[in-house]
């Protein structure tokens, strides 16, 4: 078997056996082949089942040149991860990454968004076309729910269960949960659904997706970005902002307001609450008021 061989073995088991999407598939699989472009351009002729730990730590070397230590270490970790399905596998006995040291990063802590430049952005949206009060729609839910882009985007409006107020949402290796939607959100989906929606000629297989581009087909992740991106230039904010800054901001908000970390991972639908606990960080003031309200000799 040559690198290609066991790299689709791999993919197969990230699929089938752990359940990942298909887009963290595809980062996994890309620190691989960078391993193998640094073999190959290196003249390095050697299996995955015999590669040493000194020459990966040789392209370790390389990789840091040209990385920052936070994808350095995202690289390290996709390929020991390879390495260990290796060994799950019977192909290897051990692990040639595992006294590897990752570099010392800090955490970084996420963007946000303050209300009013959220309340800014949407009211920015040109609402005399289609689009536009879809866009509106997006932005809303992605704020309201606090959504991944990826999530967004395959919401069905079977997921949609406005009786009870919530959303059901697949997410990372097709867990499900559910989130709560305001009738606020709702009502604005309820408008694009009944309204904007029904007027495309919507494409076969898609007769459930929601958010739909002009052709009737689901939207694209990257059209998601385009959409917040000309919306910051047209209201001229200065940050650096994605679909998934509305994320952050909807926990961040929530901590503000008093919800407790639990409830903010539930909906989030982190594995862990170590996770969560980066939005503690966001605001300082949140702790003393917490300590100055709970706390016995305060």
């Amino acid at each position: 078997m040559n690198w290609n061989s066991y790299i689709k073995s791999y993919q197969s088991y990230l699929k089938i056996e752990r359940g990942l999407s298909k887009n963290t598939i595809e980062n996994y699989t890309f620190d691989i082949e960078r391993l193998c472009d640094y073999l190959q351009q290196n003249t390095i002729e050697i299996s995955p089942i015999k590669i040493s730990e000194e020459t990966l730590q040789q392209f370790i070397y390389h990789i840091a040149k040209e990385v920052n230590p936070r994808s350095q270490a995202r690289i390290i970790s996709g390929l020991k991860s390879f390495f260990s399905y290796l060994i799950f596998e019977d192909y290897r006995q051990d692990n040639p990454l595992e006294l590897i040291e990752t570099p010392r990063i800090g955490r970084k802590l996420p963007d946000t968004l303050s209300l009013s430049e959220i309340d800014a952005l949407i009211a920015a949206i040109d609402l005399s076309s289609n689009e536009g009060e879809r866009n509106r729609t997006i932005l809303e839910t992605l704020y309201s729910c606090g959504l991944r882009v990826s999530e967004l985007i395959t919401l069905k409006i079977s997921d949609l269960f406005f009786d009870e107020g919530f959303i059901k949402i697949t997410g990372k290796g097709n867990k499900q949960r559910f989130v709560p939607i305001s009738p606020f959100t709702q009502n604005y989906i309820n408008i694009y659904k009944n309204q904007v929606r029904t007027k495309l000629t919507i494409q076969k297989g898609f007769e459930d997706t929601l958010f739909l581009n002009r052709r009737g087909k689901q939207l694209t992740r990257a059209m998601i970005f385009t959409i917040i991106k000309d919306l910051v230039v047209k209201i001229n904010l200065n940050k650096n902002i994605s679909p998934h800054t509305f994320r952050h901001s909807f926990a961040s908000h929530l901590l503000e307001n008093g919800a407790d970390l639990r409830s903010i991972q539930l909906m989030l639908g982190h594995e862990s609450i170590t996770t969560t606990e980066i939005y503690v960080h966001l605001d300082r003031t949140h702790l003393t008021q917490v300590m100055n309200t709970f706390h016995p000799r305060k």
